[in-house]
């Protein structure tokens, strides 16, 4: 199994006394093997925090991420970005912290990163850059890695990014993550919709 997402729970509060919940995220979902998955959902809707659940940049409250067999969470700090990476809108390499010490925690048992999570990355219209990065994800998913692909579409290109690359999706809002097994399968979704509003009508007039 590439990957497991685990009856995985990340709860935010507020107030040393009071920990009143401000934002809750659960997600429970595995996929099998190499791919390319498209992620998409309103801003704050916690994408970026399950990129940082997956690679272990942030602790779950409960739950957990495997990943090849590995709880990400039990890895070396130093060593799970070589079973997940996220890579944050400018290809910037997101960090982690543990309180634990790396020699009570496990080696990866990899030297090149398994999973890797796109976070908004910048698609350039320019001088052939999207068919470049398009051929890397593809290059990564012939070479055995699972690949996710978060974008949040205001351009019409986005959406054909993803239909043209992304072999199953990912929709995420108010903390709640839900998988779909075909583009057409997660635009029939009303919720999923009304976020694509104006664009998803221009795409279905073309």
């Amino acid at each position: 199994m590439m990957l497991e997402v685990k009856n995985l729970e990340k709860t935010y509060t507020k107030g040393a006394l009071s920990r009143t919940p401000t934002f809750s995220l659960s997600a429970d979902f595995k996929i099998e093997g190499p791919g390319i998955v498209g992620m998409m959902g309103p801003n704050g809707s916690g994408k970026t925090t399950l990129f940082e659940l997956i690679t272990g940049s942030n602790n779950p409250t409960s739950g957990r991420v495997l990943v090849q067999g590995k709880d990400i969470h039990k890895v070396r700090t130093d060593q799970r970005d070589r079973l997940a990476i996220h890579y944050h809108q400018s290809y910037q390499v997101r960090h982690f912290r543990s309180l634990k010490p790396n020699v009570m925690l496990d080696d990866a048992g990899s030297d090149y990163p398994m999973v890797h999570l796109f976070d908004e990355p910048q698609f350039n219209t320019q001088d052939g850059y999207i068919g470049f990065m398009l051929d890397f994800f593809r290059k990564l998913r012939a070479e055995g890695r699972l690949v996710f692909l978060c974008v949040h579409p205001n351009e019409q290109f986005h959406l054909e990014i993803l239909k043209e690359i992304c072999e199953r999706f990912i929709f995420v809002q108010t903390g709640t993550v839900t998988t779909h097994d075909s583009y057409d399968g997660l635009i029939q979704k009303e919720e999923v919709r009304t976020y694509l509003g104006k664009l998803l009508l221009e795409e279905e007039t073309v």
